[in-house]
């Protein structure tokens, strides 16, 4: 494929990359690329989907989904967050998630957290996602952020063994001591 120097990626061109085990997302048409996470980081993901599966879809509230997939906020920003949160079905296409979710999840690496901070969490304010969350395995904490006007605001947070009430959906706990046992 050639490409003019400077041009903004596409989802077209997104969806043309190789697999290769590493993980590509396109931020304002510019594409990075990410390692894949380590079991530390898959395991305090994978505790927390269990939370917020049991909570969204036995209610009927919204489908969660679990990293890959595509979250296409625009032609020229794909991202692939750890945990999603769906609450409209007609965004849920056989691309990915096309439309912004209720919540998206990041889990911290070291070398993500730079990029799931600032560039990541930027463009997802700007889009409109309802709720930002970011969980770092380092430090045991949850953070819980809410849109707005066009920026994210930290609504609630707890580290360690904390149980966490979530203001923006009613009745939802964290229990932060079962995300991180046995990791």
């Amino acid at each position: 494929m050639q490409r003019a120097l400077n041009a903004r990626l596409s989802y077209d061109d997104y969806a043309a990359i190789p697999s290769d085990g590493k993980i590509y997302q396109i931020v304002d048409g510019e594409v990075y690329v990410t390692p894949a996470p380590s079991p530390r980081h898959q395991h305090a993901s994978k505790r927390l989907f269990v939370q917020l599966l049991a909570y969204f879809e036995t209610t009927g509230l919204a489908q969660v989904f679990y990293a890959p997939i595509d979250v296409i906020l625009s032609e020229h920003d794909v991202t692939q967050p750890d945990i999603v949160v769906a609450a409209d079905p007609s965004a849920i296409t056989g691309r990915g998630i096309e439309a912004p979710p209720v919540l998206v999840v990041e889990v911290l690496s070291p070398s993500t957290e730079k990029f799931d901070r600032h560039v990541k969490a930027q463009r997802y304010a700007a889009f409109g996602v309802a709720n930002y969350w970011i969980l770092d395995p380092d430090r045991l904490r949850l953070e819980c952020y809410t849109n707005l006007a066009g920026s994210f605001v930290l609504s609630t947070s707890g580290e360690g063994d904390a149980r966490v009430p979530v203001t923006a959906f009613a009745g939802l706990v964290i229990d932060l001591g079962v995300i991180w046992a046995g990791a």
